[in-house]
């Protein structure tokens, strides 16, 4: 009578090499779920950034597009760390500072003011600005380095020369004869960010 054959397992070297393959494409797979994560963070960080420097730029054209020209302290100056403006906004006007302060370009804003006297001790504080100082927004990190220039004569030019002088308003005979500096037509920002050079035109609209 023939004897039955037994059954035969899996050898020691047969369950090592099974679980080898196994892990080798766990590892794989990983990899591959690992990387799809990582682009999706990016895209998103991407997307994110992209929002953030979009609302900047519109916030920067707003401030330049509402300046008050006389206002007995310069409407718009920059002195190559920071750009200050005085705009009209509800309640009297505000000094803006826009600067960049250890690769962070940074905003701030004084009350509203409506007397002369205000607007310019608002504008001896935002000579005196530190990077943690109240009020002083902190909007985009990455920016090496920004200029600034103004439209004039028919060119662009250092926004740290100085323009022509026109007569302020309210000047004349019942007056003393006051002089500001007149105002350019148009304010380019070049920013440098994320190694990469970004460049915006805005017209200025000043307004009495």
């Amino acid at each position: 009578m023939a004897r039955t054959a037994r059954s035969r397992g899996f050898t020691l070297v047969e369950v090592l090499v099974a679980l080898f393959v196994m892990a080798l494409m766990a590892a794989l797979a990983w990899r591959g779920v690992d990387g799809v994560l990582k682009s999706r963070d990016a895209g998103r960080e991407a997307v994110d950034r992209t929002m953030t420097l979009t609302a900047l730029m519109a916030q920067w054209e707003t401030d330049l597009q509402s300046l008050h020209g006389d206002a007995g302290v310069p409407a718009l100056a920059f002195d190559g760390r920071a750009l200050r403006l005085v705009r009209r906004a509800d309640g009297g006007l505000l000094l803006v500072a826009w600067s960049l302060d250890g690769g962070r370009w940074q905003r701030w804003t004084s009350a509203p003011a409506t007397r002369a006297g205000e607007l310019q001790q608002a504008w001896l504080r935002s000579q005196q600005l530190q990077g943690d100082s109240p009020g002083q927004l902190r909007l985009l990190d990455g920016v090496t380095d920004w200029q600034v220039y103004f439209y004039r004569g028919n060119a662009w030019t250092n926004a740290q020369s100085t323009g022509d002088l026109v007569p302020a308003a309210g000047s004349g005979a019942s007056a003393p004869a006051r002089t500001v500096e007149q105002l350019p037509a148009g304010v380019r920002l070049v920013l440098q960010l994320d190694g990469q050079t970004l460049t915006r035109d805005v017209l200025v609209a000043p307004g009495l």
